[in-house]
């Protein structure tokens, strides 16, 4: 008998434990379901670079220990990154293919911790870009870190390398656009 009731405190208390993971979970995809990436341009350059990671998280910028739910990037798993004269293409196992535009790509940087990943310092790569918002304010742009691991000795270095050069050609760009704006 007293096994018994062991067993089933044990399976009420997984099963508790399961529900509250289940709900959160969920509250967490409705906060999140008006963010996501772009879609892929149907014509693009050849990628720059291309390499083999692991995607971790994308989370709200400078808060990596606060998963976002974000169509496209909200599960761990392998992946490929593509760094284009247009963009940066993430593919991602199991998920929807993700592409973040130049002129929405803030830089990347060395990282060593995220959600679900603490590694050896800066083993990590915080890929910054403005997330697309649905059905926001146009002035609402929500920066988010975007955390990646990169399978091979070099790869971290090269990737920062590319996104950040595509990044600041992008940066150099706006000032012409918005000074030829403001002449008028």
């Amino acid at each position: 008998m007293d096994k018994f009731i062991g067993i089933v405190v044990a399976v009420a208390i997984v099963a508790v434990a399961g529900w509250l993971m289940f709900r959160s979970w969920k509250r967490r995809t409705v906060r999140d379901e008006t963010l996501g990436s772009y879609p892929v341009p149907a014509v693009h350059g050849a990628p720059v670079l291309d390499a083999e990671v692991l995607y971790v998280a994308t989370t709200p910028i400078g808060e990596p220990l606060e998963r976002l739910a974000v169509q496209g990037l909200a599960f761990r798993g392998s992946a490929h990154v593509e760094v284009l004269p247009e963009g940066v293409i993430l593919r991602i196992a199991g998920e929807s293919t993700t592409f973040i535009p130049t002129d929405r790509l803030v830089g990347a940087q060395l990282a060593s911790f995220a959600i679900d990943r603490g590694v050896e310092p800066e083993g990590l790569i915080a890929l910054t870009w403005i997330a697309q918002e649905r059905g926001a304010a146009e002035h609402a742009e929500p920066r988010v870190d975007s955390y990646v691991r990169a399978r091979y000795p070099g790869d971290p270095a090269r990737i920062i390398q590319a996104v950040n050069d595509i990044a600041a050609a992008s940066v150099a760009q706006r000032p012409e656009q918005e000074s030829e704006a403001s002449n008028d």
